[in-house]
């Protein structure tokens, strides 16, 4: 198969713990021909969408990982798959490559997530859609909406809808401590709309990444820990990532989550659950590949390169 990746630049890549990188490993390692382009590489023009890409052949050097062609300007149709590992931020620029590439898909290209699915998930947001699985939670740019909530829960995470890596969010204590410039900096004085959760916890047993590929859960979720007087738990805010089984909650909500958004055309997700609550559903770029399998042995990897043959072979 021709399999394409849609990500941030090669040499942005930290390949010893890169999951779109243990992707390419994996297919590379199958016989299939890799290809990368960017973002900014595509183009529509006389009705189709092109995209300015490079095949990409791994080296096996750890500091010198790839070699490329010269870039060519290719149909996107002419590939077998698409992967979409594009990084947040998801904002409009993020949203106009989804709809180029929703027209790569009227030209016969598959993209893996699809395009409108993700569009379709906020990945804060989307958690509203299954509620027997939350913690109590408030959408809303209101600022006395989000003081009442806090009055109510009196230990409250304050986050943004389009944050990553843990960049935006608070915790607002009981006693109120900064309570007013916390909602009015998020909210851009009541410009914007942000979430609130009650503070969960179990925080402090780790941020659990739950991977979903094909609708199935991987076995094990990576747990990330904050660090000392961190209340994020994520490894770009310095947490610590452990391997462990799935819990029988973290099964059922997988169970109840993944044949569901696997219909939607999300054919990997990463399930953000604390404790027993499920506080994120990561669509754009869900990570933690080779942090699991070099704890446990288990081929996250290889997993989803089977889900995408599948996809793609019937």
């Amino acid at each position: 198969m021709k399999i394409a990746f849609l990500a941030d630049p090669l040499d942005s890549f930290k390949i010893y713990k890169d999951s779109t990188f243990a992707m390419m490993r994996e297919a590379a390692r199958r016989g299939h021909e890799i290809y990368h382009f960017e973002q900014g590489d595509m183009v529509f023009a006389n009705g189709v969408v092109t995209a300015h890409a490079v095949k990409v052949t791994l080296t096996g050097d750890a500091d010198d990982w790839y070699r490329c062609t010269d870039r060519v300007e290719t149909d996107l149709g002419e590939y077998d798959a698409i992967v979409q590992r594009k990084d947040p931020p998801f904002n409009m620029e993020y949203v106009y490559g989804t709809y180029l590439l929703e027209l790569a898909e009227n030209q016969g290209a598959r993209v893996f997530n699809k395009p409108s699915a993700i569009r379709s998930h906020n990945e804060k947001l989307a958690i509203a859609q299954f509620p027997q699985f939350t913690a109590p939670t408030i959408v809303t740019s209101n600022l006395t909406r989000l003081r009442d909530f806090h009055a109510e829960h009196g230990d409250v995470i304050f986050k943004p809808l389009d944050g990553m890596g843990g960049a935006g969010i608070f915790r607002v204590r009981s006693d109120g401590m900064n309570l007013g410039s916390v909602i009015e900096t998020l909210t851009e004085d009541g410009e914007r709309t942000i979430m609130a959760q009650r503070y969960i916890p179990d925080i402090v047993h780790g941020d659990k990444r739950v991977l979903v590929i094909g609708g199935k859960p991987v076995p094990f979720a990576l747990a990330r820990i904050p660090q000392a007087g961190e209340v994020r738990g994520n490894l770009a805010a310095g947490g610590t990532g452990v391997a462990r089984p799935l819990s029988e909650r973290d099964r059922e909500i997988a169970g109840t989550l993944g044949p569901l958004l696997a219909a939607r055309g999300l054919l990997l997700v990463g399930l953000d659950v604390i404790g027993d609550y499920l506080t994120e559903v990561n669509v754009t770029s869900p990570t933690c590949f080779q942090e699991i399998t070099d704890q446990t042995g288990f081929d996250v990897a290889a997993m989803f390169i089977d889900a995408v043959e599948q996809e793609v072979n019937g």
